[in-house]
């Protein structure tokens, strides 16, 4: 989980729980996927992009493994993240923005990358919104690539746990529980239990609910279409978990 976005910003994890984000998910284990959504830009477009807008960068965790390769300009709609991120991508533009209506004035880029904070779309309204801020973004012959937790086909309640101890003496552990409440909608829930230890030796606990979007895999390659992208595919994704975290990207072209 990367991004904060569509009210993501409003929870724990994203604002005040922002300084705690790389012991929840560290950026280290970023590497295979960002070196996926690199190599599937650059198949897509013909030639390595040299600069790349990413769509809800949250804690900066892929982009501290792009930014060697390209020219990155990181946005996100909360601030307490994009802080975060400037402290392992110290130099980098970093941009406050909403993924659905973020304009950059005029500017373009050969790439446009999106990971799982595209699943805080909930509409295909909103999550049209996004194709479009990235297709404007992008440069004749540039490609976008989304990548979200899950799409409808690939959906199944799971529990999952994790976290790290950090060089500071504190620690975080956490469990995570998925379910759809409604599975006529087009939402399911991640509920967060989440213990911090402190380096005094304290500890509290923290609980935080987040509602993410899930698509049919024809909707998010009919909408990329309707957006105006060309050679919209979905594509299996090498770095997807145990429990279909991740199954699929989607990818597409700009022409014109």
């Amino acid at each position: 989980m990367n991004g904060s976005e569509n009210g993501g910003d409003q929870l724990q994890l994203y604002t005040e729980l922002a300084p705690w984000f790389h012991l929840l998910t560290a950026p280290v284990d970023y590497e295979l996927d960002a070196r996926h959504a690199l190599d599937v830009l650059t198949e897509a477009i013909g030639e390595p992009p040299r600069t790349i807008l990413e769509l809800g960068s949250g804690g900066g965790n892929s982009a501290s493994h792009m930014k060697a390769r390209a020219t990155l300009t990181l946005t996100d709609l909360s601030e307490q993240m994009l802080e975060l991120s400037r402290t392992i991508n110290p130099g980098v533009e970093h941009v406050r923005g909403d993924m659905r209506t973020l304009r950059l004035d005029g500017r373009t880029f050969d790439a446009v990358f999106v990971h799982d904070a595209i699943s805080y779309q909930l509409t295909e309204p909103d999550l049209r919104a996004t194709f479009e801020t990235a297709f404007v973004h992008l440069r004749s012959g540039g490609a976008a690539i989304f990548e979200p937790d899950i799409t409808r086909e690939a959906y199944a309640d799971a529990t999952h746990q994790g976290g790290h101890d950090g060089a500071d003496g504190r620690g975080l552990r956490y469990l995570q529980w998925r379910t759809d409440p409604d599975p006529s909608d087009t939402w399911y829930v991640d509920e967060f239990a989440i213990l911090l230890h402190e380096a005094d030796g304290t500890s509290r606990i923290a609980h935080d609910v987040h509602r993410l979007g899930m698509f049919p895999r024809a909707t998010w390659l009919g909408l990329l279409a309707d957006v105006g992208f060309v050679d919209v595919r979905a594509i299996a994704s090498p770095y997807a978990d145990e429990e279909g975290v991740g199954a699929e990207s989607f990818v597409g072209r700009r022409l014109g």
